[in-house]
């Protein structure tokens, strides 16, 4: 089956130039366009896409907003499941890589990242993944190193073991499973299973929300 994507960008043009992007991949179908959060918050509830792509930057309510909106309502109500959101923008801004991360994003790239990478970025979180560019990504780290401690408090932490405490540590400093097996000297399938455990624990939906929590909280 076709990855049906909902594609929200206030230019016309950027909107037409994502749609031939993604129309020429085999197996992705644009099943919508919007131009602004709002409308992309009612086509996301109707045509129940996979995956929408939001520019950060619209008139109106933005990207943002937009996605906290998006996957606040109850995707089984429309038969479907909860999408996978892409922020797409030109600034790759730590304020704004880390409200969307907040606001439940699953990837956040800048959108002058090749066509090819595009359509891989949308296959990975539609696989369960999050995604980060890379620029994103450095900047991001650089971001949270700069800020005072902080220690909120978060729901379920206080449930994890010490093992799962270690494990959810080295996710937040952007291990993958198989670094975290080598670095705590277990096998992948185990980190594999502690990852998951802290994630239900947390009450996180995916890796990098854990992760959000992680620095939140002051594990990281």
């Amino acid at each position: 089956m076709s990855i049906r994507i909902l594609v929200a960008d206030d230019q016309s043009l950027v909107r037409t130039g994502l749609r031939t992007i993604l129309e020429s991949e085999p197996d992705m179908e644009v099943v919508g366009e919007a131009s602004d959060g709002s409308e992309a918050v009612t086509l996301a509830a109707v045509l129940v896409p996979a995956v929408v792509l939001l520019d950060i930057r619209m008139p109106g309510l933005d990207g943002i907003a937009a996605t906290r909106q998006i996957l606040a309502r109850d995707p089984g109500a429309a038969g479907g499941t909860a999408p996978r959101v892409i922020i797409l923008t030109t600034f790759d801004l730590d304020e704004y890589v880390y409200e969307a991360l907040r606001a439940g994003a699953a990837g956040f790239l800048v959108k002058d990242i090749p066509d090819d990478q595009l359509a891989d970025a949308i296959r990975t979180v539609v696989a369960g993944d999050t995604l980060l560019a890379p620029s994103v990504t450095r900047r991001l780290i650089e971001s949270y190193t700069r800020r005072p401690p902080t220690s909120l408090l978060v729901p379920g932490a206080g449930h994890l073991t010490v093992r799962e405490t270690e494990v959810w540590r080295l996710m937040a400093r952007g291990r993958s499973n198989a670094e975290i097996a080598a670095e705590l000297f277990l096998g992948e399938a185990t980190v594999k299973t502690h990852v998951s455990r802290v994630m239900a624990k947390l009450g996180a939906r995916d890796r990098i929300q854990a992760v959000v929590l992680a620095y939140d909280s002051g594990v990281a």
